[in-house]
């Protein structure tokens, strides 16, 4: 069963924020019935675990690193000031990221500079790629960043437990305004009114559908 809701093709990965790593995978394990794997290290003191959505897609549980010092305090998604699990974020996979940026800003959206980020993973290979990265005070983002995997596999051909996305979509206080930032990135979403920024996505799993936002 599908609601009907729009999933734009080049979805790459949601993200789903938790202030405890490991009490958060448990909690999303228990709710689903499947247990996401763990993905790896970054730099800055966060750590992953992640669960298949498809061939090219997946949704990463990312939460302070369990292994990083008593006093990192990783900023990446608010994590500094998280106090619940939240979808904070979401990503898009372009033919041509740089092209891509290039396309936005000529139509009035700054995605922000394409930089490179890591993340090591627990069997000790390095795993590089590329994303756009902006200055956001906002907890949640409905706007996606864009990346790109270059010669690194995606993290979803590598055997990952699957659950199916049946929706994803947005609210957001000025919903025209933010379709056209999607439209400047050539992006597809469902966007509703709501009072605050919000994502939401229901999954189905094994116990039925799950949904998060």
């Amino acid at each position: 069963m599908t609601t009907g809701t729009t999933i734009d093709p080049h979805l790459d990965h949601l993200v789903y924020a938790v202030p405890d790593l490991l009490a958060g995978v448990a909690e999303f394990a228990e709710r689903t019935g499947v247990t996401p794997v763990a993905g790896g290290s970054h730099p800055g003191g966060t750590a992953n675990h992640l669960v298949g959505l498809g061939p090219s897609s997946y949704l990463e549980i990312i939460g302070p690193d369990p292994a990083a010092g008593p006093d990192t305090r990783p900023r990446a998604f608010g994590l500094d000031s998280l106090r619940e699990p939240r979808l904070v974020a979401w990503a898009v996979h372009p033919g041509d990221i740089d092209a891509a940026v290039r396309r936005a800003r000529e139509r009035g959206h700054d995605p922000g500079d394409v930089r490179p980020l890591s993340r090591r993973t627990p069997g000790g290979t390095l795993l590089e790629w590329r994303l756009t990265r902006r200055d956001d005070p906002a907890a949640v983002r409905p706007v996606p960043f864009l990346i790109d995997w270059g010669r690194t596999p995606h993290p979803a051909a590598s055997g990952l437990p699957e659950l199916s996305l049946d929706s994803f979509a947005a609210a957001h206080p000025d919903p025209a305004g933010l379709r056209r930032d999607l439209a400047a990135l050539d992006v597809r979403l469902d966007v509703a009114e709501g009072p605050e920024p919000a994502l939401r996505a229901v999954l189905l799993t094994p116990l039925g559908p799950v949904t998060l936002t």
